[in-house]
């Protein structure tokens, strides 16, 4: 009887694909309400004036480039573990990291035009509705984008590189254009739980999702900022 003993998934693939895509939306809602509580709590507690003393007088560089570690850490833990308390591990420390990075910029925007994060996060939560919606209807597969991914990924950590080293603004255009790149994250990603991922990849696969949400909403608060100073 063993030899034809069949999965759930085998015996309907269609209804496995949707447990898959809902079991990743609802761990992107609990990642982003996660960062939404850390941030509260972080800003809430006072905690958020240490960290930005503390990080004032850092190169933004090794900043940068100490989270890029852990964004390497956490995706390939998340992907590679086979076990989901590891996966669960690798998608808390990935959204700890985001949100200790977003405090200073979360600070000084808000210094500048206050409210501005709200409105930040309500543009980026209707792009990210926008560009779903289109990976969703058209069914496309978008992964001809990593490519364009990687490369933009080099010149943006040269674009930074060469900022931080030389003095130079990155100014009003690099966040449109970081925006836009951050959309092209939010397609290939979508495009990837529709048509990549294996049905039990969903933490990881909410992770990819969320990295490209608040890589949006980064640039999204910078672009308003810069608005808002004009």
């Amino acid at each position: 009887m063993e030899a034809y003993k069949v999965t759930a998934a085998q015996m309907n693939p269609a209804a496995a694909k949707a447990d898959f895509i809902v079991k990743t939306y609802q761990h992107l809602l609990g990642a982003i309400l996660l960062f939404v509580g850390m941030e509260w709590w972080l800003f809430s507690s006072g905690m958020a004036e240490a960290i930005v003393s503390r990080m004032a007088g850092v190169n933004w560089l090794m900043i940068l480039g100490a989270f890029m570690l852990v964004s390497f850490v956490a995706t390939h833990a998340a992907h590679a573990a086979k076990s989901k308390p590891s996966q669960y591990l690798a998608l808390f420390v990935f959204v700890l990291a985001w949100s200790v990075m977003f405090v200073p910029m979360i600070y000084m925007a808000e210094a500048v035009a206050p409210g501005v994060t709200i409105k930040a996060a309500i543009w980026t939560g209707a792009g990210f509705t926008a560009l779903t919606m289109i990976a969703f209807y058209t069914r496309k597969d978008f992964s001809f984008l990593r490519g364009f991914m990687m490369w933009g990924s080099f010149l943006a950590i040269g674009a930074i590189a060469f900022a931080v080293i030389g003095g130079a603004s990155l100014g009003l255009w690099f966040s449109v254009a970081m925006i836009g790149f951050a959309g092209a994250a939010v397609l290939y990603d979508t495009s990837n739980v529709l048509h990549r991922y294996n049905d039990d990849q969903y933490v990881g696969a909410a992770l990819q999702l969320f990295a490209s949400i608040a890589l949006m909403l980064w640039y999204m608060i910078r672009f308003l900022t810069s608005l808002s100073g004009d």
